[in-house]
């Protein structure tokens, strides 16, 4: 039986794989390549890996190289049927790594929309056997990034821009929300660019604006960004001390 421990080169992932660590030492530290995180979350990655003194087992989809290759080819982006690239670029790579005696470990927050999230995972894949380390230890994502800094670890600068996560910055998130993509066409224009004119060349709306589907690129330029994440440090931090 192996144990795997999803990582997504974040500060929710970093501290899962750590509380994960002290019960299951020979457990795999795996990621799904996406070949669209900033090259900031590839040096955390680094220095957290050092900090455990572990190493990745690394998973690549065998037929898309990028997201944005997934959008190109698929013609799809996001919608009822969820996010292509996720599909493509985690979940199939996953399942064809797993095996049906595997453990799976991952790092959802005890952050409401993440317990919902993990709430899904379990409906969608009743087969796996799962856990929440950060969701059954009451873990919040500002408790990870205190946690991280305690450890002396720079976060990814994602964070310090103000972003909920550290993923997917090459492109943006198909996920977010109006908040989101104001603050991502702040801080990245020229990636914000790529990405609006590929979901008009697709014809892909990814957001709601009073009520009616939009593309991105007709978000409004004042539009309010999304608040940023105060990392907090309590006695959570007291108890995930610097590893030995």
């Amino acid at each position: 039986m192996r144990t795997l421990i999803w990582w997504s080169t974040g500060a929710a992932s970093a501290v899962m794989a750590y509380l994960a660590l002290r019960e299951e030492p020979e457990a795999l530290i795996v990621r799904c390549e996406t070949a669209n995180e900033d090259p900031d979350n590839y040096r955390f990655e680094a220095d957290v890996m050092r900090y455990l003194n572990r190493s990745i087992t690394l998973l690549k989809s065998d037929e898309f190289e990028s997201v944005r290759d997934v959008w190109k080819k698929e013609r799809y982006m996001a919608g009822v049927n969820g996010a292509s690239c996720t599909r493509a670029m985690k979940v199939e790579p996953r399942l064809a790594f797993q095996r049906p005696t595997d453990r799976h470990f991952f790092g959802y927050t005890d952050d409401k929309a993440d317990v919902e999230r993990f709430g899904r995972l379990k409906a969608n894949y009743p087969e796996l056997v799962v856990r929440a380390h950060l969701i059954e230890q009451r873990i919040n994502k500002a408790n990870c990034l205190g946690i991280v800094e305690r450890w002396g670890i720079a976060l990814p600068r994602s964070y310090a821009m103000g972003f909920p996560n550290a993923n997917c910055l090459r492109s943006g998130c198909v996920k977010g929300g109006l908040g989101y993509w104001s603050r991502y066409r702040h801080f990245f224009p020229a990636e914000f660019a790529l990405t609006a004119a590929q979901a008009r060349e697709i014809g892909a709306r990814l957001v709601k604006y009073k009520g009616k589907r939009i593309f991105i690129d007709e978000i409004p330029a004042d539009y309010p960004m999304t608040d940023a994440i105060v990392p907090a440090c309590d006695f959570l931090c007291s108890a995930m001390e610097p590893a030995e």
